[in-house]
């Protein structure tokens, strides 16, 4: 049966006589998002890996560095033997080879002894330290052709100058990455020091964006007055995208309890994550929650959330898939999308402390204005950032009605007035997280 099949056959069966529950906290919110399980993981090249939670500790199976190697051309040598060595002052040393750069040196220096040494090459028995070739001169014994002489050493060194130790990155049988970690560029290039050529990463999340309401149109359509093109769809997904998720939208449907229920239904089937914008509203939002109590093994856990913008979030399930239902208006829907639903994703794809405020990425500043609240609810108020030389920047209030774009456009985060506040005043320090 095609999905515009279902939308005619479902009957409307169900009043419409839900209310909100009692509004919880958005701790309490979180607390419901993260009974739900993260995803399973799987195996992806590599190259793929990037931006990924590791699902698997990496174990080194040999040391990385296999050998104490040089970090700089110059000299290695024992640090006894330069110990008190300066341009006023320097020690003489007899220079007995220069080993290639790959390869394991078949020797030991002596005592006075050093090695001309590239970056990256293998340090000799003997030695443990190198100094930079620009702290050193070659005297007029020296001998290009076998790289053989006396060298003038203008340095003092210590064990371990300029050298990368045996296992210093990762030691054999040891856990070189730790479940858990995003992998960016330094987790990759640790990995590939270490010949994986596959990282065990959790799964992206599928997430299906279902927006629904009589007054939208599609974006190529030309709106009559009482319409609105479909903002949400892209949005939403643009941010969903943005933390990592795969992303499915299943355009425009009506306010008809038929239709959303067969769209929550092919929905949930092929996504980890459903998203419902516009059914959230009072006069509208019993359509959402019929529609995912019409689903078998379903459950609204929570109507309504102490937030402005975005009180009117809705959580269910279906079966062990989350159906969020988002508000209509463009503001509030991404002020819920940033602070609660992009969190979400990252806990499901894996971020044990995607929830955490700490390690969302914010920026301090001082408040511009004075900023009215009403007690009982936490208030996101959108903020424009005036840099200032050697201060912390300005943040300017963006207000204006959720449903206009221009309070987004104009802001480049959020700061949250807690919900025992009245208010906060001119010149506090608040903590802006940046969007």
């Amino acid at each position: 049966m095609t999905g515009l099949a279902l939308f005619i056959c479902l009957p409307h069966t169900i009043p419409m006589n839900h209310d909100f529950f009692t509004i919880i906290s958005r701790e309490a919110f979180e607390d419901l998002l993260r009974t739900f399980a993260p995803l399973p993981t799987e195996k992806v090249p590599l190259d793929n890996a990037a931006g990924r939670i590791l699902g698997e500790s990496l174990q080194a199976a040999h040391d990385w560095p296999l050998s104490d190697r040089s970090c700089m051309d110059g000299y290695a040598l024992d640090a006894r033997d330069a110990f008190g060595a300066s341009e006023q002052n320097p020690v003489y040393m007899d220079c007995v080879g220069a080993p290639n750069v790959d390869a394991n040196p078949d020797m030991e220096i002596a005592p006075g002894q050093c090695v001309r040494i590239a970056t990256g090459g293998s340090l000799p028995e003997g030695a443990d330290s190198v100094v930079m070739v620009e702290h050193t001169v070659s005297m007029d014994d020296w001998d290009e052709g076998t790289a053989t002489g006396t060298i003038e050493i203008r340095k003092a060194a210590a064990p371990g100058l300029n050298v990368m130790r045996k296992g210093e990155d990762a030691k054999s049988g040891g856990v070189a990455l730790a479940a858990g970690v995003e992998l960016g560029f330094r987790e990759i290039g640790l990995g590939a020091a270490l010949g994986f050529t596959e990282m065990t990463v959790f799964s992206r999340a599928r997430v299906g964006i279902v927006s629904t309401g009589d007054e939208l149109v599609g974006v190529d359509q030309e709106p009559r007055v009482g319409q609105v093109r479909d903002v949400n769809s892209y949005t939403l997904a643009f941010s969903a995208r943005r933390a990592g998720a795969l992303v499915r939208t299943y355009g425009i449907v009506p306010d008809d309890i038929a239709g959303l229920t067969a769209a929550v239904k092919l929905a949930v089937s092929e996504n980890d994550l459903v998203l419902l914008s516009g059914g959230s509203s009072i006069g509208v939002r019993d359509l959402t929650v019929q529609a995912v109590e019409a689903q078998p093994d379903s459950e609204i856990l929570a109507h309504g959330v102490a937030i402005s913008p975005g009180k009117p979030t809705i959580l269910g399930r279906v079966g062990d898939t989350p159906i969020v239902g988002l508000p209509g208006q463009v503001a509030s829907a991404q002020v819920v999308m940033f602070c609660l639903v992009v969190p979400f994703i990252r806990y499901l794809q894996g971020q044990e402390h995607a929830f955490d405020v700490a390690k969302r990425p914010v920026r301090q500043a001082v408040l511009a204005r004075n900023v009215p609240s009403r007690q009982g609810r936490e208030d996101f108020v959108r903020v424009r950032l005036e840099e200032r030389f050697g201060q912390l920047p300005l943040a300017h209030p963006v207000l204006g009605k959720s449903g206009l774009l221009r309070t987004l456009i104009e802001s480049q985060g959020l700061t949250v007035i807690p919900a025992d506040a009245e208010g906060a005043y001119k010149d506090a320090m608040v903590d802006v997280w940046i969007i």
